[in-house]
């Protein structure tokens, strides 16, 4: 009798092209997490993992911390500080782990809040008991979500957001040789205005017009990557891709042929899919699809698969007091949540999946595999901690 409900339910699913508003399916999936709490103590809003000393083994990285694997002992990188969670920010809004000067050992990158430095923090190698040594990359980088991806094919990941300073979006590049740190900057767009703001909410990095190469876009629009991805102001489209939304994501969810984009709102309600059409004169659309909307603030997103079927999944949750107590939703519980994504025949479903409601997410969701037992695992921070989800199976 279950499983013909749960039938049921996924064609119907399938034939309105919506999900489930609750998750009381959540029970039929095998993937299951167990959490690890490394601290409860607001320190950053970013995360990101790596062998940091060399052992073999994913440390986690937060804010001025690295938790060494696998009994996640804490130690500094940096001068640790004092952040209150019902009244303001950390100074480590994003966190990316990259070997800057290429000399074999795990560097960090720090995102401090939207407009002021991004860091590195040369990792010491062995020597741990004293600070890293910073360097700035860029003195103000913007946007509420700026991202590291290999904008120029090179085998580098660079840096992407946004120069509130001189109402700038740009991209970093990742220093070329062995032992060089200098980044070197490329104009996307100088049009002032144009998602320039510092809180500028919003960013992905994906083929949208299927050219093969990767344009960088906005919730209301898109700049076309030209041949060269150094040539300054990329031609943009203009698009309605949603409202002001953390990552982006690009994806053909419905197998048409064409990429759709993926966000989840920031400090509102909803997870969607943007389904882009074409008509016969080649006019380009978006058309925004629910995925869920039953929890606020989901300042994160990630794009992973979860359970191992080939597809990739989402992972989004809460952000906890993301404005404090001025966002809607603001006091409803800190939940964290996967997305399970299922397709037949062209109709795409995503089917949610509870997993905690004590944690959420900050700015970043990471999902890796971190103890090597082939399941990917989900590490969040934010004002509630640092949290470090194992997955395992029934």
């Amino acid at each position: 009798m279950v499983y013909k409900i749960f039938v049921g339910v996924l064609a119907v699913w399938f034939v309105s092209g919506c999900v489930a508003k609750r998750d009381s399916l959540s029970e039929s999936s095998p993937v299951r997490f167990e959490r690890n709490v490394l601290t409860t103590e607001f320190i950053s809003e970013g995360v990101c993992v790596a062998d940091i000393n060399g052992d073999g083994l994913t440390d986690i990285i937060a804010g001025a911390y690295w938790f060494e694997a696998p009994h996640w002992k804490k130690h500094e990188l940096a001068e640790p500080q004092k952040f209150d969670y019902a009244t303001g920010y950390s100074n480590s809004f994003l966190n990316y782990a990259f070997d800057v000067d290429q000399d074999g050992w795990m560097d960090v990158i720090r995102i401090d809040i939207p407009g002021e430095a991004v860091s590195w923090y040369k990792n010491p190698g062995k020597d741990y008991s004293k600070h890293w040594d910073e360097q700035i990359i860029y003195p103000h980088f913007g946007n509420e979500n700026p991202l590291m991806a290999d904008v120029d094919g090179d085998g580098r990941l660079d840096l992407i957001g946004n120069d509130p300073v001189r109402e700038e979006v740009i991209w970093l590049r990742a220093p070329k040789e062995k032992g060089d740190t200098k980044w070197e900057k490329f104009i996307i767009s100088d049009v002032k205005g144009r998602a320039t703001h510092k809180y500028t909410h919003g960013l992905g990095f994906g083929d949208l017009n299927g050219d093969g190469r990767k344009d960088v876009m906005v919730h209301f629009g898109w700049w076309e990557m030209p041949e060269d991805p150094k040539q300054s102001n990329w031609t943009f489209h203009h698009a309605d891709l949603g409202r002001e939304c953390a990552q982006m994501y690009v994806f053909d969810v419905d197998r048409d042929g064409l990429n759709d984009v993926i966000s989840s709102s920031a400090h509102n309600y909803g997870i969607w899919w943007h389904k882009h059409t074409k008509d016969h004169f080649g006019n380009t659309s978006f058309s925004q699809r629910e995925i869920y909307t039953e929890f606020s603030q989901t300042h994160a997103l990630a794009f992973d698969d979860i359970n191992g079927d080939g597809k990739k999944d989402l992972v989004s949750g809460k952000r906890f007091y993301a404005h404090m107590l001025y966002d809607p939703g603001a006091t409803e519980p800190a939940v964290l949540y996967w997305f399970e994504h299922i397709e037949r025949n062209g109709i795409s479903a995503w089917i949610p999946h509870f997993i905690d409601d004590n944690s959420g997410v900050g700015y970043q969701v990471v999902v890796e595999d971190m103890d090597n037992d082939g399941l990917m695992d989900i590490v969040v921070a934010n004002k509630k901690g640092v949290h470090y989800f194992k997955q395992s199976r029934n």
